[in-house]
């Protein structure tokens, strides 16, 4: 039997969130939701669509659950299928080492994975992480600030998810 990938979508304060599920597991995430970046997924994957809500039901309930600031860790399995060896290495160190709340640099991740990836390198593996949100590539900074983001709006969907998780504080304007 051919493999499948099930979609479903989280409203939040960044727009909706999808969710690509294997059987395996989430494969992506994505910032936003439509049937161009449902298509693009699938293909990605080669992959039919499937119909299949209990599929993403657990995805979709902790993404839920992060956004509303009740999840700290999420325990969903994870289909690294659309990376290369180095992403899995470098994404499977973050996705490991770097809890809630906590940051890392580029350069101390690169060090960290032991991939010989310098940290621009590694800028470049966060830039293209299929799986962002749960793969926290939005906890990587420079060392002189927040760096890229490539997800959502940018930086200031990154300055978001940073201020959800307590990293930076508040403004007079933030609002879960």
């Amino acid at each position: 039997m051919a493999q499948s990938v099930a979609f479903g979508s989280v409203p939040t304060r960044l727009g909706d969130v999808l969710a690509a599920v294997t059987e395996d597991g989430v494969a992506a995430t994505a910032f936003q939701d439509g049937p161009r970046v449902r298509a693009r997924i699938a293909g990605r994957l080669g992959m039919a669509v499937a119909d299949d809500p209990a599929r993403t039901a657990a995805a979709r309930a902790e993404l839920a659950a992060y956004f509303r600031g009740e999840l700290r860790e999420f325990t969903v399995p994870l289909d690294w299928r659309l990376m290369s060896p180095i992403q899995r290495k470098v994404l499977g160190t973050l996705h490991g080492t770097v809890p809630y709340g906590k940051v890392v640099t580029y350069g101390e991740l690169a060090a960290r994975s032991g991939t010989g990836v310098p940290a621009r390198g590694v800028g470049s593996i966060m830039g293209g992480n299929p799986i962002p949100i749960i793969v926290p590539c939005h906890r990587v900074v420079a060392g002189d600030g927040l760096g890229g983001f490539s997800g959502g709006d940018g930086v200031e969907s990154k300055r978001w998810l940073l201020t959800l998780e307590g990293h930076l504080p508040p403004t007079l304007d933030w609002d879960l």
